[in-house]
């Protein structure tokens, strides 16, 4: 193993269980999150004065654009270009080669990407810091937001979070360039669902012009079920059509790294055991290596 190799494991091993705390946590379909725009004009603020300073945007200017696309229609009636003025207000430059979609691997992707400090996913973006993980929903009568009750997302396609969230997806996707990455779990069915959100919208969107090379890797959980890979199922479907589209790419089944990453979380797994093993053993020969 390289150094940056072993460099990326300590890194792991670091970070892990303080990002443990901030994985996956979800929000119940009730009404529109209260104070929903001290939360999301503070996000604003927060990402532009810390998170990237470089960026000079007017997050009230940013609010107002979302406000108008959401509470003069009803809840089931906001397509993805009632937000194009809003998103025109937060354009921003993203660094290629650091990609990183995935489908039904959120916990895992958050700590890989947290973990390899190198990857860029949308919830890395102004839009995506966001409005990660909040609800909301205009009404029928009133001008306002509805706090007591919203739609779930299978509601209708104009469904004002989802619509959001398509359209961040789909202007992520046709910005993505050079190497990029794409984490599925291999442990359920239809690991690459054409019906998900890098099925329908951001696979139709990455452009082979800009994407050299498309890196897929297949994580299965450590107890399994062992149900799809690179050579077996959906997958082979998601391949087909990168090469329909002339997309270079690579597939790992069980990525050094990730089988790390959940064996921090499940020690006590047979299948730990040797990874740690191998693990301690490249360490040592690293070690002995420059010694």
């Amino acid at each position: 193993m390289t150094s940056s190799g072993t460099f990326i494991m300590i890194k792991v091993m670091t970070w892990f269980i303080m990002l443990l705390l901030c994985l996956d946590q979800s929000v119940p379909q009730f009404g529109t999150t209260p104070n929903i725009k001290h939360i999301v004009v503070g996000r604003c603020y927060h990402y532009i004065t810390l998170v990237d300073p470089s960026l000079r945007f007017d997050c009230e200017e940013i609010w107002r654009h979302f406000e108008e696309a959401v509470i003069h229609r009803s809840s089931c009636n906001v397509a993805a270009e009632d937000y194009h003025q809003m998103f025109d207000a937060m354009q921003q430059p993203w660094p290629c080669d650091r990609f990183l979609f995935w489908s039904k691997t959120r916990a895992l992707m958050h700590v890989y990407a947290a973990a390899v400090g190198h990857f860029w996913t949308l919830e890395d973006t102004l839009v995506g810091f966001m409005f990660n993980d909040l609800i909301w929903c205009g009404q029928d009568e009133e001008s306002g937001f509805n706090f007591s009750s919203c739609p779930e997302w299978s509601a209708g396609r104009n469904h004002p979070v989802y619509s959001l969230w398509r359209q961040a997806s789909q202007n992520f996707a046709e910005m993505a360039c050079g190497n990029i990455t794409v984490l599925l779990n291999g442990s359920i069915p239809n690991a690459f669902n054409r019906k998900s959100m890098f099925g329908s919208v951001e696979l139709d969107s990455l452009n082979p012009q800009r994407v050299d090379h498309v890196n897929i890797k297949v994580a299965t959980n450590l107890q399994g079920p062992y149900i799809e890979s690179c050579s077996r199922g959906s997958i082979a479907d998601l391949i087909q059509i990168l090469q329909s589209r002339g997309f270079r790419w690579t597939c790992i089944d069980n990525d050094q790294t990730l089988m790390i990453l959940q064996c921090l979380q499940d020690p006590k797994q047979p299948s730990c055991q040797s990874t740690f093993e191998q693990l301690v053993a490249q360490t040592q020969t690293l070690i002995h290596l420059n010694q």
